[in-house]
């Protein structure tokens, strides 16, 4: 794989951590080293255990958007958000999980969602959907707040469970996914990866897709969820990991 270095992501200092620097320059050095008990603290989850709704959905809302804090809603429910590249299909995803066709906004030009996005789902739980990376097309300007907005979020807000973190099947990840998943595990914060768009491959090509991504990016090829919001695989798998991101909180 050729690594890229002057990728959207790495440019706004996202995940451009000295221990992330340390990890790209050695493969071998432990996460324990590299971060250090002490030198990383996780968001805090004070919040009491609160019980995940089930794949029936009764309701779905947009609450607001943000970019800072101070106009996050109120952490009142677990809250499960959703990251990834333009146009991997964050939108198609959410909407295919809540049965809603348009509770999430698609487009079909990458870059558009710019703000941290909250809607409520079962009057129980939060899904936030992220700024998506990687679209050079998107103003300077815009990318460069993209960076702190999303990293201020996910080393701040109590009440996340986790992170949802979508690939497109069809491509072998970049350094900028290599960067997410070393961040996420630094920061300790779970995830659940999801290969989007299988639709998009035959059998026979996501036979072939499948061990490569889980070779690239360090994990199991049963850790990995094939979604198609065409024809809906992957939605009740995905369902069952949050509900149990939510339950171990």
């Amino acid at each position: 794989m050729q690594i890229h270095h002057n990728g959207p992501v790495q440019a706004l200092g996202l995940f451009d951590n000295p221990f992330i620097r340390t990890m790209r320059n050695n493969k071998h050095v432990s996460l324990e080293k590299v971060v250090g008990r002490q030198a990383v603290q996780p968001p805090s989850f004070r919040l009491c255990r609160v019980r995940c709704l089930s794949m029936i959905i009764s309701s779905a809302e947009f609450i607001t958007s943000a970019v800072k804090p101070e106009q996050y809603p109120p952490p009142a429910h677990s809250e499960i958000a959703f990251c990834g590249r333009s146009n991997v299909g964050k939108s198609s995803l959410i909407n295919t999980l809540v049965n809603r066709k348009h509770l999430v906004k698609t487009s079909r030009t990458p870059g558009r969602t710019q703000l941290i996005n909250f809607f409520l789902i079962n009057q129980a739980l939060s899904f936030v959907d992220l700024p998506g990376f990687g679209y050079a097309r998107v103003p300077a300007a815009v990318q460069k707040e993209w960076g702190p907005m999303i990293e201020t979020y996910l080393t701040s807000r109590e009440n996340l469970r986790g992170v949802v973190s979508l690939l497109d099947i069809r491509r072998i990840p970049g350094r900028e996914e290599q960067d997410l998943m070393n961040w996420l595990a630094a920061y300790q914060i779970p995830s659940i990866w999801i290969l989007t768009k299988a639709d998009k491959l035959s059998k026979t090509k996501q036979g072939k897709q499948l061990p490569a991504i889980s070779r690239e990016i360090g994990l199991p090829q049963e850790n990995l969820i094939l979604f198609s919001a065409k024809t809906r695989q992957g939605r009740d798998a995905v369902w069952e990991k949050i509900n149990a991101l939510c339950l171990s909180a």
